[in-house]
């Protein structure tokens, strides 16, 4: 019987799933960073791109949820992020998407489709907009392109003024 957890209780007292073991896992070099990645299944490649200071570990029930439905199942560790390194340049999601590109031509895969959380959701939207051949959709959410409209909440409740540029970094 599946179950569902739309309330989030079950995730609030377990956390995540843990991920199902694969001995398909390495790293890529790629820009002054080790990046880290695994495959589960077979089928149409899908990306799995986790949020700001996350990892891939947080894909535990979503792994098996794709496999069971046919697909190849690909977690990316970002940069700095999981088991992945980084070099001393800040984030940036353009590099972010390099690396994803990397590791899919590491990985002999043409074209992909990307499921992004958060940061992860920014890196798939800008992996789509500069390499839009190798991407066959993009699922995302809880995204922030765009800062700009945001306002900061100040110690004593205030709200400051809105941030003056976009996210250029991701995550930490």
């Amino acid at each position: 019987m599946e179950t569902h957890d739309d309330d989030l209780s079950r995730f609030e007292a377990e956390g995540a799933a843990s991920l199902p073991i694969t001995q398909d896992q390495g790293y890529v070099e790629h820009d002054g960073a080790r990046i880290w990645y695994a495959t589960f299944g077979s089928g149409s490649p899908v990306i799995l791109l986790h949020g700001g200071l996350g990892h891939s570990g947080d894909w535990g029930y979503q792994v098996p949820a794709l496999v069971g439905n046919g697909y190849h199942a690909i977690l990316i560790d970002s940069r700095g992020h999981g088991h992945s390194a980084r070099d001393e340049r800040p984030y940036s999601y353009e590099l972010m998407a390099s690396d994803v590109l990397a590791v899919m031509d590491a990985l002999g895969i043409e074209k992909a489709g990307l499921v992004g959380w958060s940061d992860g959701a920014c890196t798939a939207l800008i992996l789509a907009s500069k390499a839009p051949t190798r991407v066959a959709g993009v699922f995302f959410f809880a995204c922030n392109m765009d800062a700009s409209g945001a306002k900061q909440i100040t110690e004593s409740g205030q709200t400051a003024p809105a941030l003056k540029q976009g996210m250029h970094g991701a995550g930490a």
